[in-house]
């Protein structure tokens, strides 16, 4: 009987490019890995020893503007979000992810080149099923005005996302993605962005050392600073969702779920994560197999358009 078999890429990819946040020019090497290995970091610039960090919620030590795993040994590595978003949706489960830097690059903002990186060497079957998290019951995480929360789906994932900024340019958005729709290619190419008068307070804090117009869109008042303006009109909200789903990857698995959330972010997706998961009785595995996989939008995936 046919399997939802598990995957990986066919063969090594290599990127450079500049962390977002230190400025740091950082070399990228995506691997090929074996079976039920999940996606690993390894930093190639710190001890062998200590260099391996798992792409797990359990390892989030920051949510700050970003997403940051760190391991035992205090080793980390950030702004994964957008790398671990095009796994999930290319339906990618192993991945041996070496870097030379503490930070993913920020390539254009978005994840159109890790997207278009991986489809261009392929991706190869594995010998064995993937797990699928099938959420049994609601659980909620609220934090004052922002909340998410996720409930029972069947055989698919919707993610309801609502933005709320005082800003007259972005204002309140709101836009359901349900991934059984198969085309992602607006998620993919959606770029993070920030109101410019937040910048300077940003770079006190240490960070967005290498952010530019080429990778952040900047929001001035009621004008976008880009010369090309957005990419399409839902850029701001579906950059969110973006995040969300490189965020939900950090569960190991892919999950059958409709996650709501309102001004939500990495923080409380992380929240919810390890509220979800921490009680058994929440969830469950599913596996998915014959006739299920006829649809399945992660063997039959929609190309990128550049």
């Amino acid at each position: 009987m046919l399997q939802f078999f598990q995957k990986t890429i066919k063969d090594s990819i290599q990127l450079e490019g500049v962390g977002l946040h230190n400025g740091i020019k950082v070399n990228l090497s995506l691997k090929p890995s074996g079976v039920n290995s999940g996606i690993i970091f390894k930093r190639t610039d710190v001890d062998e020893a200590k260099s391996i960090i798992e792409a797990s919620y359990k390892n989030v030590s920051s949510a700050i503007l970003c997403t940051k795993i760190k391991n035992s040994y205090g080793v980390s590595v950030s702004t994964i979000e957008h790398l671990m978003a095009a796994f999930y949706g290319e339906g990618i489960d192993n991945v041996l992810v070496e870097i030379d830097a503490p930070e993913v690059p920020i390539m254009d903002g978005s994840a159109f080149d890790f997207v278009e990186a991986i489809r261009a060497v392929g991706i190869q079957d594995q010998n064995d099923s993937k797990k699928i998290i099938k959420v049994l019951k609601k659980v909620e995480v609220k934090d004052g005005p922002r909340h998410i929360s996720i409930e029972p789906l069947n055989k698919d994932l919707i993610i309801d996302f609502k933005i709320v900024y005082k800003n007259p340019l972005i204002r309140t958005r709101r836009k359901e993605f349900k991934l059984s729709n198969g085309d992602l290619t607006s998620i993919y190419n959606s770029r993070t962005f920030c109101l410019y008068e937040d910048i300077d307070q940003i770079r006190r804090q240490g960070l967005a050392k290498g952010g530019s117009l080429e990778n952040a869109i900047v929001v001035k008042e009621n004008k976008i600073l880009n010369d090309d303006g957005l990419r399409h009109r839902h850029e701001f909200v579906e950059h969110k969702i973006l995040d969300c789903l490189g965020d939900l990857m950090l569960s190991g698995h892919r999950i059958f779920a409709h996650i709501k959330t309102s001004q939500g972010g990495h923080q409380l997706t992380n929240v919810l994560l390890r509220e979800f998961l921490s009680n058994k009785s929440n969830w469950e595995f599913e596996s998915l197999e014959g006739k299920d996989l006829k649809d399945s939008v992660y063997l039959n995936p929609i190309a990128v358009n550049a």
